[in-house]
């Protein structure tokens, strides 16, 4: 009736936080997401999305898939997919990304590299299309 098999679902629905009044000096690498609204120093790595609440500071490196920032991130962030900058954001550092969304208000000090794909070169009907306006 019951099976002693473990599933083999990735960890990656896991969720590391770290919370206000508490602070972390090291490096901690995960496959689950995190939220900090503590003090982290150091260097996170993970696969999965780093959220830097509203009273979260970290100061170092992070390496993540998605990242939503409310607090201050002060260092080297790395983001295969797409960066999010709340209102309340202060980055400071650089900043290598795929995508990236800035609320205004939000202040980004840092040397940002994005990753493109190259220029997408239109074809004739798509130029057409393209042209027309209403």
């Amino acid at each position: 009736m019951f099976s002693e098999k473990k599933s083999n679902q990735t960890q990656t629905s896991e969720r590391n936080r770290i919370a206000k009044n508490t602070s972390i000096v090291g490096d901690v690498k995960s496959e689950g997401d995190f939220r900090i609204d503590g003090t982290v120093e150091g260097t996170i790595k993970t696969s999965g999305r780093v959220i830097i609440g509203i009273e979260g500071v970290v100061k170092g490196e992070v390496e993540c898939s998605n990242a939503d920032i409310e607090g201050i991130f002060t260092g080297k962030l790395v983001v295969t997919d797409l960066l999010s900058l709340k209102s309340t954001a202060k980055i400071n550092g650089e900043v290598y990304i795929n995508k990236l969304s800035v609320e205004p208000g939000s202040t980004f000090n840092a040397t940002c590299s994005m990753k493109s794909g190259g220029v997408k070169e239109l074809k004739n009907n798509e130029r057409t299309k393209a042209e027309k306006t209403a």
